[in-house]
């Protein structure tokens, strides 16, 4: 039981759990701003230790941010081969695969930020998935997959400039 930031379990053990308050944004962009730059350096190794991801973003804001286009073309490329690897024997499997290459794109397309780059990624998945031997009718979670892939790929192409919308529009269509 939780009472007061204290865990009471029994009468005869007390565990006392404190926990760390976690700092907002604001608080964080604060204090990295009066940090020293070699300070910062060490915060940023640390942080990319303790996890992949954090080690991922790094990256790409290091080497691959100013290069957007090579960026796009590199998960393409992942993803191409993340297809490749989907077990088509039986429909269970290759729903898995594709959950799992949406994850992928998912964590890519965070890294990014950018909504010309999700939509190209996820028009590339839309675009690969249709040309692939995978029956997009004979399961339904695979076509509900499909269909809400498409239904996020026009909420972000709604947000972008008139142009570009025009140019992705008319992939859609071809997808569709």
């Amino acid at each position: 039981m939780l009472r007061d930031g204290v865990y009471f379990f029994g009468a005869a053990n007390l565990y006392i759990f404190v926990a760390m308050k976690t700092a907002t944004v604001h608080e964080i962009k604060q204090e990295l701003s009066a940090t020293k730059p070699a300070d910062l350096v060490e915060l940023c190794l640390r942080l990319a230790r303790f996890k992949k991801e954090n080690k991922e973003l790094l990256t790409y804001l290091l080497f691959e941010a100013h290069d957007e286009h090579g960026y796009i073309e590199s998960v393409k490329k992942e993803i191409s081969a993340l297809f490749g690897e989907i077990n088509q024997s039986n429909l269970y499997y290759a729903k898995k695969s594709l959950r799992k290459i949406i994850r992928v794109i998912n964590k890519y397309c965070r890294y990014s930020g950018s909504k010309q780059t999700e939509t190209e990624i996820r028009i590339f998945f839309c675009s690969t998935l249709r040309s692939s031997p995978i029956s997009l009718h004979r399961n339904p979670a695979i076509t509900k997959i499909f269909e809400t892939q498409l239904k996020k790929v026009n909420t972000v192409v709604d947000t972008l400039h008139e142009d570009l919308q025009y140019d992705y529009r008319k992939e859609l269509d071809r997808i569709s």
